[in-house]
């Protein structure tokens, strides 16, 4: 069963927390956060991508840039800026995006939880990325970005959550310059979050959705302070900063693909090979996005096609095999376009269906050869093949809106 612990945020005060609270830093290259933190000495990217107040020329994952992360956080503190609360609390985040409202609960969850897996994962995570933020989070003594979990419905935590919002005031409420509104509640009565922490102990799994890099670097760091003998098993670091969301509040979005070239067939070859596993039908010039599951959308040529797999192509037995994303790779992305890893292979990109079709468009028209639009992967889809111990492939989900960092920071001690 779930454990979930309050904890006393670090977090902007009411006037610097539409100025502090930033992306995550994995969807921005160093450039890109520089030019998006200009005139804002308050923006969270300060801390958690410090390179861009180093020199250009400096290494990503040099010490300096470590330092540079845990002095810009103190400086922070010292200034006023962020500021601790005076007793362990739950809090509430919900994100509007185009009309979408989702809802999750800020607290921490258990490194054990992790380690025995109450919390499932349905990726592998790369080493140097854990690396990256092992070294960040030692460094800062902090869990800076919260890892994006979810459960299966529960309407006892719902209704609490739905109660506290409509009976109080919010503490932070702004748009971001996407428009994605932010709104924050604390949850400051102790009976409040004593039900909740035991509502969530009746709640079997919890699941990740975004962030296993920063979840794996968490419970790394939390064994690490742990050493070989005893511990004290309330200490902080034992936790790691997670919001966690109830699953029919979230949306996954397309995550679609774009080609470089047709691996040495010509185009009619092309579509012979793909006449064996799909049925194919010529859509026109209008961007085309799969209607269900099993359905491809696909650019080539200045013209969008429909590809519909053949039934006895599919494997509804594997929760895996089954994937939309598995039977575009296993049919026709390494047989045909002879790209077996997608995770290296330089002639397949990634694009999140927050981009829009027309970046594949785009995309196709400025030197890649096809793209394909994807159906999107469902949260139940996800959570059975977490439960099945599987793991799914590269590129499967896209999540919006991004949870913002800086709104809430852990202290490991």
């Amino acid at each position: 069963m779930a454990i979930l612990k309050p904890f006393k945020a670090i977090r902007p005060t009411v006037d610097k927390a539409d100025k502090v609270g930033a992306l995550p830093y994995d969807v921005m290259n160093s450039d890109e956060a520089r030019e998006m933190v200009k005139g804002n000495p308050y923006s969270f990217l300060h801390v958690d991508k410090a390179e861009i107040d180093l020199p250009r020329d400096t290494y990503i994952y040099d010490e300096s840039v470590y330092e540079k992360a845990k002095e810009n956080l103190e400086k922070l503190i010292a200034d006023g800026v962020l500021v601790e609360d005076s007793k362990p609390m739950l809090y509430i985040y919900r994100q509007v995006m185009n009309g979408r409202a989702q809802t999750g609960l800020v607290g921490c969850t258990a490194v054990d939880d992790y380690i025995n897996n109450v919390i499932k994962k349905h990726e592998f995570t790369r080493a140097d990325k854990e690396a990256d933020r092992i070294h960040h989070v030692d460094t800062l003594n902090a869990n800076t970005g919260p890892i994006f979990l979810t459960h299966r419905e529960n309407k006892t935590v719902s209704k609490i959550v739905s109660d506290w919002k409509e009976s109080h005031t919010p503490v932070y409420d702004f748009i971001c310059e996407d428009g994605v509104s932010q709104t924050v509640w604390v949850i400051d009565d102790d009976e409040t979050v004593n039900k909740l922490v035991s509502e969530y102990a009746n709640i079997p799994y919890l699941y990740i959705a975004d962030g296993h890099h920063r979840c794996a670097s968490a419970v790394k760091v939390g064994q690490k302070r742990r050493g070989e003998g005893e511990y004290d098993k309330n200490a902080e670091f034992n936790f790691f900063l997670s919001v966690i969301f109830p699953c029919d509040e979230l949306k996954i979005m397309d995550y679609n693909r774009v080609i470089a070239d047709l691996n040495g067939l010509t185009e009619k070859e092309f579509f012979n090979a793909l006449g064996d596993k799909f049925t194919v039908t010529l859509v026109g010039e209008n961007a085309y996005s799969p209607k269900e599951r099993h359905e491809f959308g696909m650019y080539l040529g200045g013209n969008w096609y429909s590809l519909k797999a053949k039934q006895e192509f599919i494997d509804e037995t594997d929760p895996v095999l089954s994937l939309d994303v598995s039977i575009l790779q296993n049919s026709v992305i390494a047989p045909i376009l002879g790209i077996l890893d997608p995770r290296t292979d330089k002639r397949i990109d990634f694009v999140g269906g927050i981009r829009g079709l027309s970046e594949l468009e785009r995309r196709v028209n400025n030197g890649m050869k096809l793209a394909f639009s994807m159906y999107p992967t469902s949260l139940t889809e996800l959570m059975n093949i977490a439960d099945a111990g599987k793991v799914m492939p590269p590129k499967s989900t896209w999540f919006e809106p991004k949870l913002l960092s800086g709104l809430f920071i852990h202290k490991l001690s």
